[in-house]
């Protein structure tokens, strides 16, 4: 299994953009299911290269969609797979 890491300022900023989504959907009266984005667009949320998007696919941390060489990825799935990834806050011990 691959560990991914996130800074924090950027998994924040991620979630935030999530939210600001998800209330957009609201307004349409639209669920994140129903919204699909493409490797570049996801790339550039995630602040990742295509390469590393690639390895997500590969060993089978995010769902996707191919329809010819064009991938597609839900918006829900992007989420499930953060929250999934998602390292609660811990102090150590020294």
């Amino acid at each position: 299994m691959e560990v991914i890491t996130l800074q924090s300022e950027a998994f924040h900023e991620i979630m935030k953009k999530m939210e600001d989504i998800q209330k957009q959907l609201k307004a349409k009266e639209k669920e994140p299911k129903d919204i699909w984005i493409d490797n570049d667009e996801l790339a550039k949320m995630l602040k990742v290269t295509k390469r590393t998007i690639q390895n997500y696919r590969d060993n089978g941390i995010i769902s996707f969609s191919q329809i010819g060489s064009k991938l597609y990825y839900r918006l829900s799935d992007v989420e499930d797979m953060l929250m999934k990834h998602h390292n609660k806050a811990f102090k150590r011990v020294s």
